[in-house]
């Protein structure tokens, strides 16, 4: 996907934030994920205006996806007295990432399988 500017999510990364949240993301871990996608960088403050979140909406969904690993950040060095501003963008090609919730969800699905085979088996014996 080419990165390219814009101001807020369109349809089309509408729908995939609504995919993404039927799956179990956050709706705001989810904007910020498919913001990243699109854009393959950005400030917190692009994020806020490109997702259409705000700033503590925004701080604790990067929260989430730093705990996931998802992201990583850089500092820039402002000139003058203002300190440094990070810059942010998926640690990993959003296919990987994307992978990797394939498989939890599957690891998931095993384990209630699991448990759905282990309450039959319980049942059994009463």
């Amino acid at each position: 996907m080419q990165s390219r500017e814009f101001n807020t999510l369109g349809p089309c990364e509408e729908e995939f934030v609504e995919t993404l949240t039927k799956i179990g993301l956050s709706k705001n871990v989810a904007k910020i994920f498919v913001y990243l996608t699109i854009v393959k960088e950005a400030t917190s403050r692009e994020i806020e205006l490109g997702a259409d979140l705000r700033q503590p909406d925004v701080s604790l969904a990067m929260r989430t996806l730093e705990g996931q690993k998802w992201i990583m950040n850089r500092k820039i060095r402002r000139a003058g007295k203002r300190g440094p501003f990070r810059i942010y963008r998926l640690a990993y090609p959003a296919h990987e990432i994307i992978d990797k919730i394939e498989r939890e969800k599957h690891n998931d699905i095993e384990m209630q399988i699991a448990l759905i085979d282990r309450m039959r088996e319980i049942i059994a014996t009463l």
